[in-house]
């Protein structure tokens, strides 16, 4: 397990990172999510041991960070941002030399080499040399090397920044099928790649945690979250909302879209957690006989509850913090 606990780190009079704690179990995969500035490359230098904490505690597993790097450092595999890598070398040299770096000799450190290689599809650059290869292919060339020694932790910095879309899909399916036996914490600011891979989320703004949970309790924080959708043709909208109003789990009605030929409503649930709303304005709109081009639950929108949770780059900072939302996973 990773364990973090009220972590800081300041840069002048900046607070980059106020008093962050979390944990990483095995058989998780951590979303480290945030706008640009937020703290969590800062974060992430500080967990791998590469910039010291003003304060705070860093185990990985069994070691701390703080006081036994060398043996917490060697359970980690770590891709920094930008992937830096020796630009005068091969792909392979490069590989090969990071291998040796990590004491693997003969026979095994081809083995593991060939391997990061055929899991990061390198093999048609193994031979150039890095200062030729695209944005795209340095990345996994620096990915290749967090995973050569099949650490039992990972810290991934942006791992599909400048890669094509048929890049990002191999290396998020990469990235949780290598969850399910590791702990893998990686950042990014692509919700896309959240939902897609990760099974918890971490949202940090300006340096503190402002919501943990999954991904899905996330999108569950979106106000229209459980809501019913329906789109009916000719029929009046007062005589829509009488008949929803009898709806036993109805709480709220809203007027979407009211045009001449069709009326688009919202049902709110009257609990959130209960699925049945669907069901129930489905069967009322086929007793009723309405005709409806739309019903639909509305999942929520992380996106929306990304941009409520954390401030643009154009507002204060209020000297007022509010809570940090946490959903029990």
């Amino acid at each position: 397990m990773i364990k973090i606990e009220n972590l800081v780190k300041l840069f002048g009079s900046k607070r980059a990172v106020d008093d962050v704690s979390f944990t990483v179990g095995k058989g998780e995969v951590l979303g480290f999510l945030g706008p640009n500035g937020a703290g969590k490359s800062t974060t992430m230098r500080m967990i791998t041991g590469f910039i010291p904490p003003d304060s705070g505690s860093i185990r990985i597993g069994e070691f701390d960070m703080l006081t036994d790097p060398i043996r917490a450092k060697q359970t980690l595999g770590y891709l920094p941002e930008n992937a830096p890598l020796y630009t005068d070398m091969t792909v392979y040299g490069f590989l090969n030399f990071a291998a040796e770096l990590r004491g693997l000799r003969g026979a095994e450190r081809k083995k593991v080499v060939q391997s990061a290689v055929e899991t990061c599809f390198l093999e048609s650059v193994i031979h150039q040399n890095v200062d030729t290869l695209s944005k795209g292919f340095r990345h996994r060339a620096c990915l290749a090397q967090s995973i050569l020694h099949d650490p039992e932790y990972l810290i991934l910095d942006e791992p599909t920044d400048g890669l094509d879309p048929n890049q990002k899909h191999e290396v998020r399916s990469l990235i949780r099928n290598m969850g399910k036996r590791k702990a893998i914490i990686f950042s990014t600011h692509i919700l896309e790649e959240v939902l897609e891979v990760c099974t918890r989320t971490i949202i940090i703004d300006r340096g503190a945690i402002v919501a943990n949970g999954s991904p899905a309790q996330l999108k569950a924080m979106h106000p229209d979250f459980g809501s019913v959708l329906i789109t009916v043709r000719n029929v009046p909208e007062a005589d829509l909302r009488e008949k929803l109003k009898t709806l036993p789990t109805a709480a709220q009605i809203e007027t979407v879209k009211n045009k001449e030929e069709a009326v688009t409503l919202r049902v709110y649930p009257k609990d959130k957690k209960s699925s049945g709303l669907s069901v129930q304005v489905a069967e009322l709109a086929i007793q009723s006989g309405w005709r409806f081009d739309e019903l639909h639950t509305d999942d929520g929108r992380l996106d929306e509850v990304f941009r409520a949770i954390t401030l643009p780059d154009t507002v204060k900072k209020s000297k007022k913090e509010g809570p940090v939302i946490t959903v029990n996973v």
